[in-house]
C-alpha cells in the first residue's frame, strides 16, 4: 500500500484484478506422417557453393528431424521443411497442401519414417507441450492401433478433437469403413478417398481426405465460428471420389457416425457432421457440438487461472460470475447459443450454494455453468400439401 505524507491529489495506475476470459484458438491442427530421410529439398534462394572448379550448385533445404514437430504457416514452409510433392512424402504433402487450400492457417507436423503403432504413439507425445493445437491427424493411417491411440490423446488433451480416414473399401457399412475403431466423440471419421491432382506424377490420385477436411474446419470456424458444423462444404482440390455414394448409402452409415463425402451436382462436398458412433453418443453425437464445449472448456480455463490463490469469499465468486457471464454472453451473441436472450441462453452459479464451508475448507471454490447449444438441422423437411386457395 503507497504512503502519503503531503496533502495533495494523487494520481496512480491501476491494474485490473480480473482478466477478459478470451476465446481459445480452434483450428490448429497437428499432423503426423511419413517423410523418407532421402526426400528432395528445395535450393534456399540466393545461396549457391562454388567449387575449386568454379562449378556453382544451388544450397538446399535440409529435411526437418524425424520426430520433431515443425510450425507451419504455409504451403511454402512445408516445402522447405519436408520437400516438394514426391514419392517419399506424397500423402502428408497432399494432406497438409489440402489443409492450406481449404482454409487452415497454422499447423504443426512430425514427420516420421515408418508409419505404425510403435513410432506413432510418441510421436503424439510430442504434441503435449503445443497447446493450441487444436485438431489432430493421422492422413492414411486406417490401423485401429493407431486411430484409438489419436483418439486416446484428444480426450487425455481435453480440448482436440480427431479427423479420422476411413478404410478404403467397397463394402458400404459401417464395420466395414471404420474397422475396429472404437467410438469417441472426440473423434469424426471421413470417407472416401478424394481425387486430386498429383504435380509429381502428373495424374490425378487418390488420397486420404483428413487433411482437407482439417482445412474445412478451419475455415468453417473463421467464417461462421466452432458452433457451425464443418459440413455442406466444397472440398477444395477435390476433382472427383473414389466411390460415388447415394443418399441410401448414406442411410446405413450416418447413424454410425460414418461421414460421407458425396458428389452433389458436380460439388465435391462434405456431407455429414457427426462425431464416430453418431447416435450412440447421445448429447455428443454432432461433430459442432463437441467441439463447441471443447472451446468453452478451454477458453474458460485459460481465462480464469488469476482465480488461484484469490481469498475464496463472496467478492471472488462475484468476480467468477462476471467474468464467465461476459465471455458467455459474447459467445451467444455469435450465435452459438440458443435463446433470445441471455438468460435463455445460459447460467452461472458461484455463490455460497456451490461453495459450502465443506468445500472451501478443501481449497475449492466451484462454478456451476449451464448452456443451451444451437444443433444443427441435419433433416431439412418441408411438408407440402394441395391447397385450393382463398374462398374456394
Amino acid at each position: 500500500m503507497s504512503q502519503y505524507l503531503a496533502p495533495g491529489v494523487y494520481v496512480e495506475e491501476a491494474l485490473p484484478t480480473v482478466q477478459p476470459i478470451a476465446g481459445a484458438g480452434t483450428s490448429t491442427a497437428g499432423f503426423i506422417g511419413l517423410v523418407a530421410d532421402a526426400v528432395v529439398m528445395p535450393p534456399q534462394p540466393g545461396k549457391f557453393n562454388t567449387d575449386a572448379e568454379g562449378h556453382v550448385t544451388p544450397i538446399r533445404y535440409t529435411v526437418a528431424p524425424a520426430g520433431v514437430p515443425q510450425l507451419l504457416t504455409s504451403w511454402e514452409s512445408f516445402k522447405n521443411h519436408f520437400g516438394d510433392f514426391q514419392a517419399g512424402n506424397l500423402v502428408l504433402a497432399h494432406a497438409v497442401y489440402g489443409f492450406f487450400n481449404n482454409g487452415g492457417t497454422r499447423c504443426w507436423v512430425t514427420r516420421l519414417t515408418a508409419i505404425n503403432g510403435t513410432t506413432v504413439l510418441p510421436a503424439l507425445a510430442t504434441f503435449d507441450g503445443i497447446d493450441e493445437i487444436a485438431l489432430v491427424a493421422v492422413p492414411g493411417a486406417t490401423e485401429e492401433a493407431i486411430q484409438e491411440g489419436v483418439i486416446d490423446h484428444c480426450v487425455k488433451a481435453g480440448d482436440r478433437f480427431a479427423i479420422l480416414d476411413g478404410q478404403v473399401t467397397g463394402t458400404f457399412t459401417p464395420a466395414a469403413i471404420q474397422g475396429a475403431t472404437k467410438n469417441s466423440d472426440h473423434a469424426a471419421l471421413y470417407f472416401p478417398r478424394i481425387e486430386v491432382f498429383d504435380p509429381a506424377s502428373g495424374n490425378r490420385i487418390l488420397v486420404p481426405p483428413s487433411g482437407h477436411i482439417a482445412g474445412i474446419y478451419a475455415r468453417t470456424d473463421t467464417e461462421r465460428g466452432v458452433h457451425k458444423a464443418p459440413a455442406n462444404a466444397p472440398v477444395r482440390g477435390a476433382l472427383g471420389l473414389e466411390h460415388r455414394l447415394s443418399r441410401a448409402d448414406q442411410a446405413g452409415l450416418n447413424p454410425a457416425g460414418i461421414n460421407l463425402i458425396r458428389d452433389l451436382n458436380g460439388n465435391i462436398t462434405v456431407w455429414g457432421a457427426r462425431t464416430l458412433g453418431g447416435d450412440a453418443n447421445g448429447a455428443w453425437k454432432y461433430v459442432n457440438v463437441r467441439r463447441l464445449f471443447l472451446f468453452l472448456r478451454e477458453s474458460i480455463d485459460e481465462g480464469t487461472q488469476w482465480v488461484v490463490f484469490e481469498p475464496n469469499d463472496s467478492s471472488l465468486w462475484a468476480k467468477i460470475n462476471r467474468n464467465v457471464t461476459a465471455f458467455l454472453t459474447n459467445v451467444w451473441r455469435s450465435g452459438a447459443l440458443f435463446g433470445n436472450s441471455p438468460a435463455e441462453a445460459f447460467y452461472v452459479r458461484c455463490d455460497a450454494s456451490t461453495n459450502p464451508p465443506e468445500v472451501r475448507d478443501l481449497g475449492q471454490v466451484v462454478t456451476e455453468i449451464g448452456v443451451s447449444v444451437v444443433k444443427p438441422a441435419e433433416f431439412v423437411i418441408f411438408r407440402v400439401s394441395q391447397w385450393a386457395g382463398p374462398g374456394q
